[in-house]
C-alpha cells in the first residue's frame, strides 16, 4: 500500500481514504455480517487430523488487495505464456518427449515421477489441452518484481472463495465500487462453462452434457464442488451416479440415463477408475478411462497433468518455457535447490535455518520447514527426513513477501500475502482478473494456507 518513502501507492489512494474514515463500529459490523453470510452459505473448509473441528469458516479480511491495470497486464502476459508452455510440455511428455531427447530435463525426473501416468502415452485429448483449469501461485517481493511459487495443474481449489469474497465486499461496501472501476470476477462460472463446452469431444451432439465429479461431502473442498456445479447449471455427481455402457459414459437420472460429454473431476488420478488405476477405489467410475482414451468423453483436467506441478519439475520451468515458446520466461522462478543433487543437498543441510524446505509432492502448507521461524529441534527433525529421502525435497530462500493492510485484533496491520490467479484453457486462454489473495493472519507468518491459519481477501484489478 505504501511506497518505501511512505507515500500511498496510486492504486491504493481511495482505499487509504476509506480506511481513515472507517470507525471501529463500521469494522465490527462488517466483520459480523461477512461471517454471517459465509455461515449461511456454508462456505467452509475441512481440517484433516484436527480433533477440535473438522469444518471451519475461512477467515475473511475486508481490506481488498489492489492491482493497477498496468501491473495486471504484465502479470497476465507472464501467466498466459506459462500456461501455454505447460500444456505443450505435458503433450510432449506423453508423445515424442522431445524435451527429454534434447537433454533439457533428465528422463528420471519424468519416468520415475509418481504423477506421470504411463497409460496416457499416445492419448490425444480434445484440442490438445491437458490442464484446462490452473491456479498459478504468485508472490510479490517489491513494487515491480513477482515470482511464481507453484503451478497448480491438477485440481486447483479456491475459486469459490474468490467469488464469495467479491460478493461480500459489494454487499458490505457498495460505495467503494461506485468510486472506481474494478474488473469483474463474477462471470467466472460462465467462462468456466464456455471452456468446458469448448473441449467437448467431437462425438458430442448438440449442447454438451457437463458434470462435476466429486469424492463426496467429506472432501475438504466439497463446498466448492457443489458451488461450481450450481453456478454452471450442471449436475454434481459422485462415482456411483455415473456408469459406462457400450463404450459411452452415462449419468443416472430419475428418467432414462443421459450421456455425459465432459467431466470436471475433483478426484485424484489414482481414484478415477478402479479398472485402470487403484482397484480398491470406490470414488471413481469403472471403465471411464477407456471411454476417455477412445475420445468419447473429456476429463478435466486430463489424467497425468500432475507431472507439471511437481515441485522438482518446477525447477526446470524457465527451460520448459524457453523450449516450447522460444522466449525467456516473463515471470521469475524462485531460486531452488534440488536435494536430489549432492551439491545442492550439501548446501541445504548446511543452511537449513535460513531456508524454506518443501516436500516435492506436498500441498496445503504441510510437509514443509520454514527455517527462520523454526526451533532447533524442528530443524534437526527435518534434517533427518531430508537425509533419508533427499529426492523428496527442494529448498528455497525465504523471500521478503509483500504485505498488505489487514484488520487484526489490534487494528490495521501489515500481513504477508500471495496470489492465486485462475486460468482457463480451451478454445482460448481466459485469465480471471485478480484471483484469490491468501493472507497469513499470524504476525510475521509466511504461511497463507487456510489449513495453517490463513485467510482470504478480495482482489481488485483497477480498469483503465
Amino acid at each position: 500500500m505504501f511506497a518505501p518513502n511512505g507515500i500511498v501507492r496510486e492504486p491504493y489512494t481511495r482505499i487509504d481514504k476509506w480506511l481513515k474514515k472507517l470507525g471501529k463500529e463500521d469494522i465490527e459490523r462488517a466483520l459480523r455480517e461477512s461471517e454471517a453470510r459465509f455461515r449461511r452459505q456454508g462456505i467452509t473448509f475441512a481440517v484433516y487430523g484436527d480433533d477440535k473441528a473438522s469444518e471451519r469458516l475461512i477467515p475473511f479480511d475486508i481490506v481488498p488487495r489492489v492491482f493497477a491495470a498496468n501491473e495486471w497486464r504484465k502479470l497476465s502476459a507472464g501467466i498466459e505464456q506459462r500456461v501455454r508452455a505447460i500444456n505443450a510440455f505435458i503433450h510432449d511428455l506423453y508423445h515424442r518427449q522431445e524435451i527429454l531427447r534434447a537433454g533439457r530435463i533428465p528422463s528420471d525426473f519424468i519416468i520415475q515421477n509418481e504423477a506421470f501416468v504411463p497409460e496416457m502415452v499416445g492419448v490425444n485429448p480434445a484440442r490438445g489441452i491437458y490442464a484446462h483449469i490452473m491456479g498459478i501461485d504468485i508472490v510479490r517481493v517489491n513494487e515491480n518484481e513477482f515470482y511464481v511459487l507453484e503451478d497448480n495443474c491438477r485440481t486447483p481449489s479456491g475459486v469459490s472463495y474468490m467469488l464469495e469474497d467479491r460478493e461480500a465486499m459489494m454487499y458490505l461496501f457498495p460505495e467503494l465500487f461506485a468510486q472506481q472501476r474494478v474488473a469483474p470476477v463474477e462471470n467466472y462460472p460462465i467462462t468456466l462453462r464456455k471452456t468446458l463446452e469448448s473441449v467437448a469431444p467431437e462425438t458430442t451432439n448438440n449442447e454438451p452434457t457437463i458434470v462435476v465429479l466429486t469424492p463426496g461431502i467429506h472432501n475438504s473442498a466439497f463446498f466448492e464442488h457443489a458451488f461450481l456445479a450450481d453456478e454452471m447449471g450442471c449436475e454434481l455427481c459422485e462415482g456411483d451416479d455415473l456408469f459406462v455402457s457400450d463404450g459411452w459414459l452415462y449419468m443416472r437420472t430419475t428418467q432414462q440415463p443421459r450421456r455425459v460429454d465432459v467431466v470436471y473431476r475433483r478426484i485424484d488420478d489414482a481414484y478415477l477408475d478402479p479398472l485402470a488405476f487403484r482397484p480398491d477405489s470406490s470414488l471413481g467410475v469403472p471403465g471411464i478411462f477407456d471411454v476417455y482414451r477412445a475420445g468419447r468423453v473429456t476429463l478435466v483436467n486430463a489424467p497425468g497433468t500432475g507431472v507439471a506441478d511437481d515441485k522438482s519439475i518446477y525447477t526446470f520451468m524457465p527451460d520448459i518455457i524457453e523450449f516450447y515458446t522460444g522466449e525467456k520466461s516473463l515471470l521469475k522462478n524462485v531460486p531452488t535447490w534440488r536435494c536430489s543433487n549432492p551439491s545442492d543437498l550439501k548446501y541445504v543441510l548446511e543452511h537449513l535455518a535460513e531456508l524454506v524446505v518443501k516436500e516435492v509432492h506436498g500441498s496445503g502448507g504441510y510437509g514443509m520447514l520454514i527455517g527462520p521461524t523454526s526451533s532447533k529441534t524442528d530443524i534437526e527433525l527435518f534434517r533427518g527426513k531430508i537425509e533419508v529421502h533427499p529426492s523428496n525435497y527442494i529448498a528455497q530462500p525465504t523471500l521478503a513477501l509483500s504485505a498488505v493492510p489487514t484488520f487484526t485484533d489490534s487494528g490495521v496491520a501489515p500481513r504477508h500475502v500471495d496470489l492465486r490467479p485462475f486460468v482457463l484453457s480451451g478454445d482460448q486462454v481466459r485469465i480471471t482478473p485478480g484471483g484469490l489473495t491468501r493472507v497469513a493472519l499470524k504476525e510475521g507468518s509466511l504461511v497463507v494456507n487456510s489449513s495453517q491459519g490463513g485467510g482470504t481477501k478480495d482482489t481488485w484489478v483497477l480498469e483503465d
